[in-house]
């Protein structure tokens, strides 16, 4: 059957998937403080993939799956020779953007990382720009990178607002796929129907189960799903330019949609009009490593290093007041297998950061957990709700992350109830937290390229109307080894 066949019998798509396309298919819709955001994004993204590479586990799924199958003058993967085809090389940048659980992160009725679409949308933005020099035509610029960047972040989280994939036991990263494959459709320049298309695909995908985020199965899959799910949606999008057809009412249809199957009958939903709102108010970690429902706890445990350090042995119980949605996926007790299933324990990054006063990376790897002294404070902990905690959690207005921690000793004595409510990568901390971006990237940076070349990809990423004109071809070469 012919690609120019109507395959839906003239069928309108539900309409999640049209708001979607029509969102996609704009210009330019990001505001002047989304795009200063995205550009701080940007580098924090690039960074913390560049620190993975450090990391062996990390390493070992980077290059071509097959050997010797690399695709020379294709995607550069940063911080690396590797060339390779879109596909594959949205799975290298994703799952090296994911792997330490260092970048941005969205929480509502669904929590996620929205800088994961980056692997999809910076391999096929380097792919585009690669093939219009070949072709002598302009490439895309770092501007145009930067807005595509900030349509998905506002797809995977609008999404997040008022749909919960996890009360389902699904993973988040089906959102990544949805958003990576809308934006990198119409990046390459597909159709209104071919956009559709490929976004309906996307949701008959369906996503994995959670199971690998959570006791007794945690594990390192956590760390390249969303490389899995934004290169799927590369995939998606070289399909639906194929003419792939579509399916007009995945979500709706009675019985065999994915709102009956997957969803219980409720119907998915865009809370909001698609804009802007989720790049400006997007969540950045940017002092540590930690799942983001826990920042605030690990701070708290910074104050109170300096107090309890040298008391570790006095201590009788330690109280950490939090909010439902950390309880839920967070709250660990028993033995931690692995470093994926340590970054996930609020008890295990509190422990650290009293005994400590810090908290990085290398402190999930098994020589740090090793240590008898967190598993003996991890048994004194006791976890509970605060409701006004969980309810401004999800109040649009405040969308806090708060958690209080407060130690008591065998001889009566106790600490304060040290509270913190917004962790310094939320909008409200802008003016504070933007500046440790730039440290951070400077420093991860550091761990890749020689001190010159690190200053030449920071000047340039520092002055944002230069970085703008940027064709994204140049840009990633600067972080080619």
């Amino acid at each position: 059957m012919s690609g120019t066949v109507d395959r839906q019998g003239g069928r309108p798509f539900d309409d999640v998937m049209v708001q979607m396309t029509d969102y996609v298919m704009k210009p330019e819709v990001a505001s002047d403080e989304a795009l200063h955001i995205a550009r701080h994004v940007l580098m924090d993204t690039l960074g913390v993939g560049l620190l993975a590479l450090s990391f062996p586990e990390c390493a070992k799924h980077i290059g071509p799956y097959v050997p010797g199958a690399a695709m020379p003058g294709g995607v550069r993967v940063p911080g690396t020779k590797y060339e390779l085809d879109p596909v594959q090389a949205a799975f290298n940048i994703g799952a090296m953007i994911r792997w330490l659980d260092y970048n941005d992160t969205w929480l509502a009725m669904e929590w996620g990382h929205p800088s994961d679409n980056l692997g999809g949308i910076l391999a096929v933005a380097d792919y585009l720009s690669r093939e219009a020099r070949r072709r002598g035509q302009k490439p895309l610029t770092v501007r145009q990178l930067l807005e595509r960047m900030v349509q998905a972040h506002e797809i995977q989280g609008v999404l997040a607002l008022e749909n919960s994939l996890n009360r389902r036991g699904l993973d988040h990263v089906l959102f990544v796929k949805v958003a990576s494959t809308a934006v990198t459709t119409a990046m390459l320049g597909g159709s209104r129907e071919q956009i559709q298309n490929a976004i309906s695909n996307a949701w008959i995908d369906n996503a994995p189960l959670r199971t690998y985020r959570h006791a007794p199965n945690t594990g390192s899959r956590k760390s390249w799903a969303a490389g899995d799910a934004t290169s799927r949606a590369v995939w998606l999008a070289f399909m639906a330019l194929r003419d792939e057809m579509g399916y007009p009412s995945a979500l709706t249809a009675p019985q065999w949609g994915f709102n009956d199957v997957v969803m219980g009958g409720k119907p998915i939903v865009l809370a909001r009009p698609l804009g802007s709102y989720v790049m400006e108010n997007v969540l950045l970690k940017i002092s540590f490593p930690a799942e983001f429902h826990a920042q605030t706890a690990v701070e708290c445990a910074f104050q109170l290093h300096p107090l309890v350090k040298d008391r570790l042995d006095e201590i009788e119980r330690i109280v950490i007041t939090t909010h439902e949605s950390a309880i839920r996926i967070i709250d660990k007790k028993g033995p931690l297998h692995n470093p994926a299933d340590r970054d996930h324990c609020i008890q295990y990054m509190v422990a650290v950061g009293l005994i400590h006063g810090d908290l990085r990376a290398e402190h999930y790897e098994d020589e740090t957990a090793s240590d008898p002294r967190i598993d003996a404070l991890r048994e004194k902990m006791e976890v509970v709700e605060d409701p006004r905690y969980s309810k401004e959690y999800l109040d649009p207005d405040k969308r806090s992350i708060a958690n209080a921690v407060q130690i008591f000793f065998r001889d009566g004595s106790h600490t304060d109830k040290v509270e913190v409510e917004y962790p310094i990568g939320h909008r409200r901390r802008r003016t504070e937290g933007l500046p440790k971006v730039i440290e951070k990237f400077r420093a991860n940076l550091l761990t890749r390229f020689p001190e010159k070349r690190a200053e030449r990809i920071l000047d340039l990423c520092l002055d944002a109307n230069r970085l703008h004109e940027t064709p994204v071809d140049e840009f990633m070469d600067l972080f080619v080894i």
